[in-house]
């Protein structure tokens, strides 16, 4: 029986995840080859037993008796939680999950006050520890075009409060009315 993991709008949604773990596996009366080698629950081998015998022991200590290794001759099973078991391989789907960079950009003016400069940095932060990229542009308008040295100290003053959690991956360029630089996380 599969678990139900929520409902929305058009019904009932089910769970995959633990479905495809319990296809791998066979368990308790679905084992029906006889005989199979036995493992217990500490992980002591029991050697090659009857099915049957095997699932009375299991239901003595109250487990359920689990085929991991189904190609093998005898098949290897073992008495185990099956439900801690899944849970335990769902979780371990989960670690492999692989996070993907993305890259977000903060933009500010050679103008921009300090207070708003360091929320920006606490962003950029952010975004670095999630492992993600990040592009710092510093943006001209009208007359600002003529103090370019002013964005690129605000630059420097970005570049050197977020030294410690990413490196410089493109130095700051000038593109036409922005001062750009892309950091990388450390």
């Amino acid at each position: 029986m599969r678990p139900v993991t929520a409902v929305g709008r058009r019904g009932f949604h089910w769970s995959t995840e633990s479905a495809a773990i319990e296809k791998q596996h066979r368990i308790n009366e679905q084992i029906r080859i006889s005989p199979i080698r036995v493992i217990s629950a500490e992980g002591a081998q029991l050697g090659i037993i009857s099915t049957d015998e095997a699932l009375a022991r299991a239901r003595e200590a109250g487990l359920d008796l689990v085929e991991v290794a189904p190609n093998e001759k005898p098949p290897v099973c073992r008495i185990m939680d099956f439900g801690k078991f899944k849970y335990q391989q769902k979780k371990k789907q989960h670690r492999t999950h692989v996070h993907q960079t993305k890259i977000k950009e903060i933009r500010l003016r050679p103008k921009t006050g300090d207070h708003d400069i360091e929320f920006k940095v606490n962003q950029a932060r952010g975004f670095l520890q999630h492992k993600d990229k990040v592009i710092v542009s510093v943006v001209f308008r009208g007359r600002e075009l003529a103090h370019i040295d002013e964005g690129q100290r605000v630059m420097r003053n970005i570049l050197e409060q977020l030294d410690p959690v990413g490196k410089v991956e493109s130095p700051p360029q000038q593109m036409g009315r922005r001062l750009v630089c892309t950091l990388t996380p450390r």
